[in-house]
């Protein structure tokens, strides 16, 4: 199995894999907790939502700085000190509550600083991927990383709702445990960056990456349908776990319920490369929005786990697919000196609007309840789908970038990092040409681990991979499996 061979002969990699995975189990176990831990403490569905969007603005407000961070200093080290300050503020949870001053102040406060330091993490995660495995070996990798955060996100809801009905702060103090081994994990990394490119040919330009995007034609559409599609899904979250509250449904069944998100996602992340094969992307996207749409509408009739929870299998299965298409396009086609804020930059697009998810949905289940609230999902949900058909079907370049990295290199280990080469690589093919000025390779410096990875576990999967927002169980498409430590709420 070729995953299995990535994880046996690059100890890198295997390292940051591990690292990525320990810390999106540990958010898993906190996405579920946060909101219970708001309306335990007296905490409206409103206030629930609002630290959800809390960390979901910050993110998206450095999402372009960090971008640039990660495109000019150590990334190894970028995510190290990241893990440490989300460490700090998750464990401050624990702390304040045992001191009995925990409120609603301090947990906005800790998604805040999470959000802030998990927007530094994202891009330098995304390009340290990139790094360490060569073109051919992408979507395998992008596929083991997708497969790892699902599993994450099978076990970790219900494992967090468990330890949430022992005690509501233990949740948080395992993530932060999670931040701490990620951190050993990352300074065991040997590999170092390839050679960087001489200053004066460098593009400085903090919105370089942004402007990169949007002369990619056919990753945009993706991109823009999957902004629509994710403020459902961040939307989608809070709604799931305030109803079900509110319906009597212990933490213990809600986070059986949300782990039905991950079995989605383990199904969809091994039928990835199948699925790759022989469903043209354009049409994966449209069956995602459609599913989507259908889906929300089923949870609008019912409160019953066992009803919702078999259909959130359906709804999450096609995501990994997607947020590997989209992430494997990004990290072969961007030039290695933009890939931090390319990276930054699809996420930016793609869960700008999604950072308001959770703030609506909370305000809309107050006002209209929670089934008024679904059927507006769902009905978003579908005019999405609609209006994103014609720009999608009518681009099939990505498609063609799976071809191409079919043949980019030979077969064999993959180099670490100081073995790169200086960037130089394929050509994009037509539909994705790059920005005039820009280098004619291809070759990226790269997720949910989509962020995520998408590698998704610690940064955001983010990470661009299609549909959804960062935070949650139910991406739609999450990013490439970058890690990415996610705070309630949302989808890739």
């Amino acid at each position: 199995m070729k995953g299995a061979g990535i994880l046996r002969t690059n100890p890198d990699f295997r390292r940051f894999w591990l690292s990525s995975t320990l810390s999106t189990l540990g958010s898993q176990l906190s996405l579920l907790a946060f909101p219970l831990l708001v309306l335990s403490i007296g905490g409206s569905a409103a206030q629930a939502g609002t630290v959800a969007t809390c960390s979901l603005v910050t993110r998206t407000l450095l999402r372009l700085p960090a971008g640039h961070l990660a495109d000019r200093l150590d990334r190894r080290m970028i995510m190290v000190g990241a893990d440490l300050v989300r460490l700090v503020a998750l464990a401050s949870i624990p702390l304040v509550s045992a001191l009995g001053d925990l409120g609603q102040a301090h947990l906005l406060a800790v998604a805040v600083v999470e959000g802030a330091a998990t927007a530094l993490f994202a891009p330098a995660a995304m390009i340290a991927v990139r790094d360490v495995v060569p073109e051919k070996d992408l979507t395998d990798a992008l596929s083991r990383s997708q497969a790892a955060m699902a599993s994450s996100s099978l076990i970790g809801p219900f494992l967090g709702g468990w330890l949430f009905t022992l005690d509501p702060i233990l949740p948080f103090a395992a993530d932060a445990l999670s931040y701490g081994l990620s951190a050993v994990l990352l300074l065991r990394i040997t590999a170092r960056p390839p050679q960087e490119i001489a200053e004066s040919e460098r593009d400085n330009r903090l919105t370089a990456g942004l402007r990169w995007l949007t002369r990619q034609r056919a990753l945009l559409a993706a991109l823009l349908f999957a902004a629509g599609i994710n403020i459902v899904s961040a939307a989608a979250q809070t709604t799931m776990v305030v109803s079900l509250r509110q319906s009597g449904a212990g933490g213990t069944a809600i986070g059986a319920v949300m782990a039905c998100a991950g079995v989605g996602a383990m199904l969809g992340a091994a039928s990835a490369p199948w699925l790759i094969k022989r469903i043209p992307a354009a049409r994966l996207f449209l069956l995602i929005g459609a599913v989507w749409a259908i889906g929300l509408a089923v949870f609008s009739g019912t409160t019953h786990p066992w009803t919702i929870g078999p259909v959130l299998v359906v709804v999450v299965f096609f995501s990994p697919p997607a947020g590997i298409v989209v992430g494997r396009a990004m990290l072969v086609l961007a030039p290695r000196d933009l890939l931090g804020r390319v990276s930054t930059a699809t996420g930016l697009l793609m869960a700008g609007l999604a950072s308001l998810g959770p703030l609506l949905a909370g305000s809309f289940v107050d006002s209209l309840g929670a089934s008024r609230t679904w059927l507006a999902l769902a009905g978003t949900a579908a005019v999405v789908t609609v209006v994103s058909s014609v720009p999608l079907l009518c681009e099939t370049s990505l498609d063609a970038v799976a071809d191409d990295a079919k043949n980019a290199e030979p077969a064999g280990r993959p180099p670490a990092l100081k073995d790169l080469p200086a960037p130089t690589g394929p050509k994009p093919p037509a539909g994705l040409k790059a920005p005039a000025g820009a280098p004619d390779s291809a070759d990226p410096v790269g997720a949910g681990l989509a962020d995520r990875p998408a590698v998704e576990a610690h940064g955001d999967p983010a990470a661009p991979s299609g549909p959804g927002p960062e935070p949650g169980p139910v991406d739609p498409v999450a990013s490439p499996p970058v890690p990415v430590h996610r705070p309630p709420t949302g989808a890739a």
